[in-house]
């Protein structure tokens, strides 16, 4: 399951996002979306993981945090 996060702190980088996941489950992929001029965070980013459940526990858990 592909999980949209928004509105996320600008200093915020894959590795923290990972580690966030991961306490739910495994994850396959995380991409911060960055400006494209200067590379920056765009505060908005994917997170993949593969077992729905798990994926549901996360956004349940965080959602709001």
């Amino acid at each position: 399951m592909n999980i949209e996060i928004t509105n996320i702190h600008l200093n915020i980088i894959e590795a923290d996002l990972r580690r966030l996941f991961t306490s739910f489950g495994e994850v396959t992929n995380v991409e911060l979306v960055r400006d494209k001029w200067n590379n920056r965070s765009t505060g908005h980013a994917f997170v993949n993981m593969p077992v729905l459940r798990q994926a549901q526990e996360a956004i349940l858990t965080l959602h709001g945090t």
